[in-house]
């Protein structure tokens, strides 16, 4: 009796100490993908103004009646971001905290962007709390950007010109805008390409 315990102590102890290396191989293989995986970054289009371009100057109104001139200097002196959004957009709707989260962390001026009836726009401000923020409504600055998939985001300088812009789903996709920017290229996309053609 005493022998078959500690045999079926031993063959727990050896199990253990499989486990333990299968872990540790495990752990370094993700740590080998996690360096592998490049970054994701929001999808730039290649239509509409390009990054580095002056934006459109568009002289519209909010949906509170309010005059708003988008792609002008601001008199705040910071970044402003455009959201392209829809009350039909199910992944618009899960970003909207996201993006207004991340404008507070990164002191943006957030503009909401839509194009549907007043009445929904309206249910969708009050249902998400984002009256205190700017949303313009019409089709003017999706043509004008050429939006066509949402939701979508640009960012602008001070002084109206496109810093970064592209399609965005999460809020990695949003940080990878200013950090596009910071970096002084058009996308993280870009920055990836050019890295991999300076290792081949």
């Amino acid at each position: 009796m005493l022998t078959m315990l500690l045999i079926s102590q031993i063959i727990s102890w050896i199990v253990i100490a499989m486990l333990v290396i299968a872990v540790l191989a495990l752990a370094r293989q993700v740590g080998v993908l996690h360096v592998r995986v490049a970054p994701a970054g929001a999808l730039t289009t290649a239509h509409g103004p390009a990054v580095g371009d002056n934006s459109p100057v568009l002289d519209l109104k909010t949906l509170d009646g309010n005059p708003m001139k988008i792609g002008g200097a601001l008199k705040s002196g910071t970044l402003q971001l455009l959201m392209f959004v829809s009350a039909q957009c199910p992944m618009c709707k899960s970003l909207i905290p996201v993006a207004k989260s991340f404008a507070g962390d990164e002191r943006l001026d957030l503009v909401f962007v839509g194009d549907d009836s007043d009445d929904v726009q309206r249910a969708m401000i009050a249902k998400h709390g984002i009256s205190e923020f700017p949303f313009i409504n019409g089709s003017d600055a999706g043509r004008a950007y050429h939006v066509e998939k949402l939701p979508y985001a640009v960012l602008l300088d001070a002084t109206g010109t496109i810093l970064s812009k592209g399609l965005v789903n999460s809020r990695e996709h949003l940080e990878s805008l200013v950090v596009a920017h910071e970096m002084g290229v058009r996308s993280v996309q870009d920055y990836i390409t050019g890295l991999k053609a300076e290792a081949a």
